[in-house]
């Protein structure tokens, strides 16, 4: 299964937990299965159009998925996503 670790400010949304095991075989999936077990978290993640939100940054591993496949990155058994929302200020 892999892990998804969730950043500080959307552990809210996930009960506090920083990593939560998702199941899929691509990123997509494992996403899927996040909002399944978190409803509350899909609209930080997803606009309405059921997009990933432009300033939400996916890693697997070292890797951006945007310069992978993006959601159709494959995962597996053990892989490790990090969820790193952009931050703004002035």
């Amino acid at each position: 299964m892999p892990v998804l670790r969730i950043p500080t400010p959307l552990r809210a949304y996930t009960g506090g937990k920083s990593e939560v095991n998702v199941n899929g075989s691509n990123v997509g999936e494992a996403l899927t299965d996040l909002t399944t077990q978190f409803p509350t978290i899909k609209p930080h993640l997803f606009n309405e159009g059921g997009e990933l939100r432009p300033f939400v940054n996916l890693f697997l591993g070292e890797n951006n998925i945007k310069d992978l496949q993006g959601i159709t990155t494959p995962v597996k058994d053990g892989d490790k996503l990090v969820l790193i929302p952009s931050i703004a200020g002035g």
